[in-house]
């Protein structure tokens, strides 16, 4: 079990999400940042759709009953074990009864703790992810609650280069243990990973995301669409995990019907009166504002680094 101290802003229970369910009014949810749970889960021998945590901001303190290995990854929240500081993008040894602590975030905002075994909290429709939207899934991480953690296994990923797409062999079990290698001791994996390290990459002051046509592009003026390739586009605090809302020039329409919900897309720039929202991980699967575009999904774990209060900026992706 990891007892946790101090939850933090927050943090939830991520994998890969409940992708194939959207049709029945389920959205994907899962990690925000997908290759950092992929980096993390790969640097202690996890599948790379093992559960961890992810931790908004920093702000977790929690202790392990047994000895364990963790890694984390993301935002850059400094790690210390009994106040030792630790690496980044790193597997470390985390003796039993010692406090694990991750500190603010220095940079990004979306840190994934991975512990060998993973999280094995009840799965629902098949994902141990918290959907903040919709409730499905384990509750946030509360100060006070014992997460169990599967049993540790041996997945001999390349740390440099964790998928970001669910691995077929990486299930995990209904137990929760992680599933796809030999089953070992954690003093196994300890010595099998703790030299394991992986270079981060560089999280943008100001993100560049790349962005396909949308459905509803014609809805606008060619001004508008200028205005979204060429506006620097500030993060507002009204952004989580369902949405980040952007504030910038206006975006003219030249369609002004009303228009039936139509099914959205992690990515989606649905655009209402008040200004473009950029839908993220736990986004609804239905909307009824017209859709300018869609972030490329290989740009999204940037949305999800983004700060609230700095800026971004949209370019049009090559059709070709």
């Amino acid at each position: 079990m990891l007892t946790v101290r101090s939850a933090g802003p927050l943090t939830t229970v991520q994998d890969h999400g409940r992708p194939g369910w959207a049709h029945l009014g389920v959205p994907r949810s899962g990690a925000m940042d997908r290759p950092a749970l992929a980096r993390a889960n790969a640097l202690v021998g996890n599948p790379p759709t093992a559960a961890a945590l992810e931790v908004t901001l920093g702000g977790l303190v929690a202790v392990c009953d047994a000895d364990a290995v963790v890694a984390v990854s993301g935002a850059r929240c400094p790690l210390s074990i009994d106040g030792v500081p630790a690496p980044h993008g790193a597997a470390v040894s985390v003796p039993a009864g010692t406090v694990l602590r991750l500190n603010t975030a220095r940079s990004g905002v979306r840190a994934y703790l991975a512990v060998a075994g993973g999280f094995a909290v009840p799965p629902v429709l098949g994902s141990r992810s918290t959907d903040t939207l919709s409730g499905l899934g384990p509750p946030r991480v509360a100060d006070g609650d014992r997460l169990p953690i599967g049993t540790a296994t041996l997945h001999l990923a390349d740390p440099g280069h964790a998928p970001a797409a669910p691995d077929p062999d990486g299930a995990t079990d209904p137990d929760g243990a992680a599933a796809g290698g030999a089953e070992l001791d954690l003093d196994g994996v300890a010595a099998g990973f703790a030299a394991r390290a992986v270079v981060e990459p560089v999280i943008p002051a100001v993100p560049v995301l790349r962005v396909h046509p949308g459905p509803r592009e014609d809805w606008f003026s060619p001004s508008a669409l200028d205005a979204l390739y060429s506006a620097a586009w500030t993060v507002t605090p009204e952004s989580d995990r369902v949405g980040a809302r952007l504030d910038g020039p206006p975006l003219p329409r030249t369609t002004d019907g009303e228009l039936p919900s139509e099914g959205m897309v992690a990515g989606a720039l649905q655009v209402p009166p008040s200004g473009p929202v950029l839908f993220l991980a736990d986004h609804p699967v239905t909307g009824g504002y017209p859709v300018i575009g869609v972030v490329n999904p290989d740009d999204l774990w940037l949305a999800a680094q983004v700060l609230p209060g700095t800026t971004l900026r949209l370019r049009r992706a090559d059709v070709a």
